[in-house]
Parts: C-alpha cells; sequence; structure tokens
C-alpha cells in the first residue's frame, strides 16, 4: 500500500497489556497439543493418581463407606506427610513424561525453520520469548501436580477440621515449593535441550539422556568407592532429597556397609549429600540452562 495515497491507517484497536504477551504462546500452541488424541488419553490418565488419593482422603472420614468394605481405619493409609510426598512424587514422574512429549519441539521447530526472526521483530523481547514457550509446560505440569495437590490438601483439611490445617499449614507449603522446584527444572532442561538440539527425535533422546545417563555414572561412584556423593549428578536423586526435606522425611544416613579387614569387620555407614549441597546443585543446573537459552535465543545465529 503507498502512503502516498493517504489510506495507511494505524492500528485503532485494543492492545494486548505488555506483561501478558508473552501467553499468546501458550494460547496457539495448546491447539497443537491437545491436536494428538494420544496426548490427550495420556494427559487425562495423569489424573487416575490423583483420583485414588482423593478416594483414600474420603475414606478416612466416611464410616459408612468404611462398614461397606469392612475395611478398619486404622488398616488405612495414615494420611500425613509421607502420604502427601509419596503422590507428589508420583506425579512429578507423570509430568517428565509429559515434558518428554511436549517440550523438546517448542524451541526447535522455530530455530529449525529460522522463525525467531518473526518473533523478535514484532514488540516481544527475547525473555518473553522464552517465558512464553516455558510458560506451556508451566501451566500443563501445574495442571497435574501442585493445583490439584493443594486442592486436596485443602479436601483434607475441610473434613479434618481447621485444627488439622493449622497444624499441617507446612505441608502445603512443601507440596507448592517441590512441585514448583521440579517444574521449572524440566521446562529449563527441556528448553535448553530442545535449543541445542534442533530435531524433536533426537532432542526428546538427549533429554531422556540428561535424566538417566548421569543416574548410571552416580550410582558408579556410590558403589565403587562405597559413599552416596554420586547422587549428586542425579536429577532425580537430586530432587527425592530436596523433597524429602520439605516434607521432613529426609534422612542423611542412608545405608551401611560392612568391610572385612581379614576376621575384623568395620560398619561403614553412607550419607547422602547434605540438602544444602542437593539446592546449590539444582541452582547451577538451572543457571546452565538459562546461560544456554541466552546463548541460543537471537533472531540471527552467525556461525564461523
Amino acid at each position: 500500500m503507498a502512503v502516498f495515497e493517504h489510506t495507511y491507517k494505524p492500528y485503532l484497536g485494543k492492545l494486548t497489556p505488555e506483561w501478558s504477551r508473552f501467553l499468546i504462546i501458550p494460547r496457539h500452541a495448546f491447539r497443537d497439543v491437545f491436536k494428538s488424541k494420544l496426548f490427550t488419553a495420556f494427559f487425562v490418565i495423569c489424573f487416575a493418581p490423583l483420583l485414588i488419593e482423593a478416594i483414600l482422603i474420603y475414606l478416612h472420614h466416611n464410616v459408612n463407606a468404611l462398614a461397606i468394605l469392612k475395611v478398619n481405619v486404622r488398616e488405612l493409609i495414615p494420611i500425613d506427610a509421607f502420604f502427601f510426598q509419596t503422590f507428589v512424587n508420583l506425579q512429578a514422574s507423570l509430568a517428565f513424561f509429559v515434558t518428554l512429549l511436549v517440550g523438546p519441539p517448542l524451541v526447535a521447530r522455530d530455530l529449525r525453520n529460522n522463525a525467531l526472526p518473526l518473533y523478535l521483530c514484532r514488540p516481544f523481547s527475547r525473555t518473553e520469548y522464552v517465558l512464553g514457550k516455558m510458560s506451556v509446560l508451566l501451566i500443563l505440569l501445574s495442571a497435574i501436580t501442585w493445583v490439584p495437590q493443594l486442592l486436596l490438601f485443602l479436601f483434607q483439611s475441610y473434613l479434618e477440621g481447621a485444627s488439622w490445617f493449622v497444624s499441617n499449614l507446612w505441608l502445603a507449603s512443601a507440596i507448592f515449593i517441590g512441585s514448583v522446584v521440579w517444574i521449572l527444572l524440566l521446562a529449563l532442561l527441556s528448553q535448553a535441550v530442545s535449543a541445542l538440539v534442533k530435531w524433536r527425535v533426537i532432542a526428546s533422546a538427549a533429554l531422556l539422556g540428561v535424566f538417566f545417563i548421569p543416574s548410571v555414572f552416580g550410582e558408579v561412584i556410590n558403589n565403587l568407592f562405597l559413599t552416596r556423593w554420586g547422587n549428586i549428578i542425579s536429577l532425580g536423586a537430586l530432587m527425592k532429597n530436596v523433597t524429602a526435606g520439605l516434607f521432613g522425611t529426609f534422612v542423611q544416613a542412608s545405608g551401611h556397609f560392612t568391610e572385612w579387614d581379614g576376621r575384623v569387620g568395620h560398619e561403614i555407614i553412607v550419607n547422602e549429600p547434605p540438602l544444602w549441597a542437593s539446592w546449590f546443585a539444582l541452582f547451577v543446573i538451572c543457571a546452565i540452562c538459562l546461560a544456554l537459552l541466552s546463548r541460543k535465543v537471537k533472531a540471527y545465529e552467525v556461525v564461523t
């Protein structure tokens, strides 16, 4: 359209608020994600453990149901920190598989097709782009982890009474912090791998390798040197210790060995890394992922 014809007019419609512009990415991404019937079915299955958790909580407070099932309330699983920790860890495992299906192509697709200039030539910063891509996972994983877990915590509080809620309010913070740390770790790792590897299949394999290969090496170190410091390179072990620390179930002395010197045996107690070391390792991993994203997410990449 020629400007000298004076037919050009600026956009006069309502502008999207700057703080929420990054949400345009997950809004369109969810359309593609849920087009897959297989993924939709798996995502629905992720709520099955939550249904079981709700039933167990309900049975603890329903005398008629217990009488029909002929179950003693003492035989049921107690509703305590270990109960919520078990289901938080179970939902975290399912969140990993959701990440494996959704995360790898998010950035890789744009890099492979040279689409980043189309994003960044608009009033859309690199930070908003990364935040928008991460929010796809943040929203999906929150929907199957801390959000329903906190609702079940409130359900238990409603059935048990205000005194139980006040005395166990720290469990809600443990559920939230543990789940959010795991979600952020998954989102950052998947986006960093996606930015480094531009092909979906290879990126998925690389993400699997990042989680399982260090765990194998860590277990080898543990067995060779009779220690547990090999867990410091295992993402699963790090999150297990951090979550246990939040729920108050962390035990540093995790095992013991007997070393024989002739006929004399010496018992060696094996300790897990301290919680501060696990938190620091997670912080370093997240910082490395952010540095990789800052390096790779650019409108143009100069290859020398």
